[in-house]
């Protein structure tokens, strides 16, 4: 295992300024000798990750918010879903408003002062999006019993209840706020185990394909769970939407 320290409901009617034509945009603006080639190849690629309409938006869940209890409540699905992820989705775009000024206006201060911003909102919006992936309702549920991902398990970890085993331990054990992972090395061609601290996203910081994510943020489970972080651990593997997280694995494969 890998660990490391270094994811609809539309949220607000765009506004009138809008980040347009932003990989354009970045390849005009950014290429100034001010920057770094890090920092340039940095700016560009937060502004062209963009979509076409200038926002990123808060995805639509694929079932409703009490489909998953009791393992989660709806009350904790509302939570996370329309206020934690839309803060995310909300403070991305603006960091990104910002980011397309001051690279307009050749700004290197205030474009290494937004950093910190787009990698914390930028990866809480891509973590929670396949976090919401990764689940479906307890009754449809069903680790497989043949195919690519069991292989791939079987391969790794020796069976599925070994995985869970070391992957929850591993999660668990998570300091303060982070991520448990499942992920793909596409060098070794094995699923690894990996954690990641705050809103950190797994293939930026570890190269790991994410498969499968487990929030182990507070808000993920306090109102379930209170600070019993190995019982909503635990209790999620029984809501993971395994097909989900095959055809990511086959996918990644190739």
């Amino acid at each position: 295992e890998r660990t490391c320290t270094a994811a609809r409901r539309t949220i607000s009617t765009m506004s009138a300024k809008q980040i347009i034509t932003p990989a354009l945009r970045a390849a005009v603006h950014v290429r100034s000798s001010k920057l770094s080639p890090e920092l340039a190849k940095s700016a560009a690629a937060y502004l062209s990750s963009a979509p076409s309409g200038g926002k990123h938006a808060l995805p639509d869940l694929s079932y409703d918010y009490a489909a998953l209890e009791p393992v989660i409540s709806a009350e904790t699905m509302e939570l996370h879903h329309s206020k934690h992820h839309n803060t995310y989705v909300t403070n991305l775009n603006v960091s990104l408003e910002k980011l397309d000024a001051a690279v307009s206006a050749g700004d290197v201060s205030g474009i290494i002062a937004l950093q910190g911003a787009l990698k914390f909102n930028g990866g809480g919006h891509l973590n929670h999006t396949l976090f919401w992936e990764n689940l479906c309702a307890k009754g449809s549920s069903e680790f497989p019993t043949s195919g690519a991902l069991k292989d791939a398990v079987d391969a790794r970890f020796g069976d599925f209840d070994t995985m869970k085993k070391d992957f929850s331990a591993l999660t668990i054990g998570v300091q303060g706020s982070g991520w448990g992972w499942l992920g793909y090395n596409t060098n070794t061609g094995s699923i690894e185990a990996a954690t990641c601290a705050n809103q950190d996203p797994l293939k930026a910081t570890t190269g790991l394909v994410p498969l499968l994510g487990i929030d182990v943020w507070e808000h993920a489970y306090y109102v379930d769970y209170r600070n019993v972080r190995p019982n909503y651990v635990n209790a999620i593997f029984d809501v993971v939407n395994w097909k989900a997280v095959e055809e990511r694995l086959v996918k990644a494969q190739g």
